[in-house]
């Protein structure tokens, strides 16, 4: 009987294994389909181009944002929708674009892309690349919220970028609160 157990119990570990292992592979192949779509994006793109700012379908390649101290640079897509995240981070829907007067924001996955956001140091810069554009922006403050506080969504009078991900950054399960980094356009 207890063998049974046993046997049931190292079935069960290696289902949730599997799945697990499961849930980031399908994360990296979608990371890697919004890279190529930005890599094409690019390649169509004449020199120089300047084009005007435009709003995206949902799940579409919008911007590349980079944290060039700590290697980090990832692909952002429009919206911030369960598979708009398995792409990448995901541009929060009705708020400011990059490089636009007001607040935009950035949501992404603290397991994958956005585990990185924990070594951000206030005063790093972060730069996004929009339309032929490259906006760079100055890390102000971090801090954790709850879920319930949206203050840090809240439209803003100066270009502000909003990096949003779940905390504590190791933690198995839901996490209970928000990271939050904010920064101010410099250039």
């Amino acid at each position: 009987m207890s063998r049974a157990i046993s046997y049931i119990l190292i079935l069960i570990g290696l289902a949730a294994a599997f799945l697990g292992l499961r849930s980031v592979w399908e994360s990296k192949q979608a990371e890697k389909e919004a890279e190529e779509a930005w890599d094409r994006t690019i390649q169509s793109q004449p020199a120089n181009p300047v084009k005007p700012h435009r709003r995206l379908k949902e799940g579409e390649t919008m911007a590349k944002l980079s944290i060039e101290r700590l290697g980090g640079e990832w692909v952002v897509v429009e919206g911030a929708g369960r598979a708009d995240l398995k792409k990448g981070p995901g541009h929060v829907i009705n708020t400011a674009l990059p490089g636009s007067k007001g607040n935009c924001v950035i949501a992404g996955h603290r397991d994958t892309q956005f585990r990185i956001l924990r070594n951000v140091e206030i005063g790093e810069n972060i730069s996004v690349e929009l339309d032929g554009r490259t906006y760079v922006y100055r890390v102000t403050s971090h801090h954790v919220v709850s879920p319930a506080d949206t203050h840090v969504l809240a439209p803003t009078p100066a270009p502000t970028l909003t990096l949003v991900t779940c905390y504590p950054f190791y933690y198995v399960g839901p996490a209970p609160k928000r990271y939050i980094i904010q920064a101010k356009l410099i250039s």
